[in-house]
């Protein structure tokens, strides 16, 4: 951390709200110009601003799971490439920066106006594809390998000097079900790179690239002086927390996480030491996505409004041993490592972090992203018959009570921040029905606090498909706190006539026209006796 010099904190703020106003107009142009549900609906991706090192200048307010691991994609491209004015850089794959492979990263390089070799600050966005190919519609099933996962995209140019690379981009849709949606969303993609490089630019033009930069600096530095002045409140110490994926979706499991939180008085280490090794199954996790789950768990204890940039992740060190299920090697499998063992890993650091300050942690949340694929190809006549459709939703649920109060009801938490599809949406695009969707009444764990209910949501498909779940918390339930009861586990089924047919949390298999998909998600664990609970004792 640099010593704090003399700056205007009027004109910080004025930079403050520049950066990330930039990396919000960029989140606004990719959702409004994509074609997938996926990202216009749910909004499914996160756009930030590097500097020229490759340092997070500002981050929209979009998805937490992208806070620690974009910035290696952006660190990777620079090392190993050099861009030129005008190149996009297309990347998704996991084990340099990537979170898995249906998240796509696009990478521009901002140069200084009338200087075509000062390269100055990138433009960057990352957004999850519905498909991108791989054993299952969706790319999000039970694998055992990466390229079981889908397709593979290494940093390549898919924009060289403002010309779009044909080769390359045709290359990418000849792997995916849905390649015209797909194009969309990359020409969209794109273009919110084409917004950011455009607003900083005018930054740049209106201030000065050197009054810029130094306040670009002060951000990083004064986020950094937040996070820190932060675990100086966390008592010094050493605190261990256990917690458990509760299998691979090829029989193995538990699946253990465990994490040492080492405090010490501005710094904190986050030590994933003693985790399982990676499984055969798809729930592998990369150090990004360890990284991310660390600095996201620090950052909800920061209680002052700070800018997200990388001073927010300077003080904290993440210790993730290769060939573990929370930092896997290639080729292993990791479609499921981004959204559900990244949850994993955040309940393992707050459980720990409620040992070291109870009083500002609550009990687990659902504890998965309750992720559903669903494709096939459409028989039925109309425009889209004989064609290949892919949909994917992640879907909340209860929120853990806490020391301030109950967890809220039917939500996405910790590093899920999307939004759900809307029924209109989700039939006009796809041959479904929604037949039931609404807050699972009772699921939250009881307590002083009581735990957020989860969502009950019930999808009818019209024609054959493929089904893929990939869900966590229907064996061990959402953790209490202080005394509290757990959350109630989750539950996956399917509906054929008067038929349940019970689902595990990780299953591909194949439904036909008229069954219903069921699942109703966990929720949250509750916080503190209840006075029930108290008067007994």
């Amino acid at each position: 951390m640099k010593q704090a010099k003399k700056y205007d904190p009027i004109l910080l703020e004025v930079f403050r709200n520049l950066f990330f106003a930039a990396s919000e107009e960029m989140g606004v142009a990719l959702c409004l110009s994509s074609f997938s549900p996926n990202i216009k609906e749910r909004r499914d991706y996160s756009c930030a601003i590097f500097d020229a090192e490759g340092r997070m200048a500002a981050q929209a307010a979009h998805l937490p799971a992208h806070l620690g691991s974009m910035p290696m994609s952006v660190e990777y491209v620079i090392e190993t490439m050099t861009l030129a004015p005008g190149d996009v850089v297309a990347l998704n794959d996991p084990f340099h920066g990537g979170n898995h492979l249906p998240d796509i990263t696009m990478i521009s390089p901002i140069f200084a106006p009338g200087r075509k070799k000062q390269l100055i600050y990138y433009a960057a966005n990352r957004a999850h594809h519905s498909d991108v190919g791989g054993t299952a519609p969706g790319s999000m099933s039970i694998t055992t390998e990466i390229f079981q996962d889908g397709v593979v995209i290494p940093p390549v140019r898919i924009v060289r000097g403002g010309k779009l690379d044909e080769d390359v981009l045709g290359l990418i849709l000849a792997n995916v079900r849905t390649p015209g949606e797909r194009e969309g969303d990359i020409a969209a993609q794109i273009a919110a790179n084409r917004v950011g490089e455009r607003r900083v630019l005018e930054i740049v033009g209106r201030h000065g690239l050197s009054r810029t930069r130094r306040y670009t600096l002060e951000l990083q530095d004064y986020a950094e002086r937040m996070t820190r002045a932060a675990i100086r409140s966390i008592p010094n110490g050493v605190y261990r927390f256990e917690d458990a994926m509760e299998d691979d979706g090829f029989g193995s499991g538990p699946v253990p996480i465990r994490v040492k939180l080492t405090v010490k008085a501005d710094r904190l280490r986050v030590d994933f030491t003693g985790s399982a090794p990676q499984t055969r199954g798809s729930v592998n996790a990369v150090e990004s996505i360890a990284r991310t789950a660390a600095y996201y768990a620090v950052r909800c204890l920061v209680p002052y409004d700070i800018p997200n940039n990388v001073g927010c992740m300077d003080p904290i060190e993440v210790i993730a041993p290769e060939g573990t299920v929370v930092n896997s090697v290639f080729p292993a499998a990791v479609a499921g490592g981004n959204v559900e063992t990244s949850q994993r890993m955040v309940d393992a650091v707050l459980g720990a972090l409620a040992k070291a300050c109870p009083e500002k942690v609550p009990a687990a949340s659902c504890g998965s992203m309750n992720n559903l694929s669903i494709g096939g190809i459409d028989p039925r006549p109309g425009p889209r018959r004989g064609k290949p459709f892919a949909y994917y939703e992640t879907t909340g649920g209860g929120m853990g009570g806490g020391p301030a109060g109950p967890g809220e009801d039917a939500i996405h938490t910790h590093l899920t921040n999307t939004m759900n599809t809307p029924i209109e949406a989700l039939e006009h695009a796809y041959p479904y029905r929604v037949r039931r969707y609404g807050v699972r009444r009772g699921s939250g764990g009881r307590g002083r606090h009581r735990g957020g209910d989860g969502i009950v949501r019930e999808i009818e498909v019209m024609v054959d498909a493929t089904v893929s779940f990939m869900t966590e918390r229907r064996e061990m339930a959402p953790y209490p706190l202080a005394g509290g009861m757990p959350g109630k586990k989750g539950r996956n089924a399917i509906l054929r006539g008067k038929e349940k047919i019970p689902v595990p949390g990780k299953a591909r298999l194949e439904t036909r026209a008229g069954d219903i998909i069921s699942l109703e998600t966990p929720g949250g664990g509750g916080w503190g006796r209840s006075a029930r609970k108290r008067g007994k004792g």
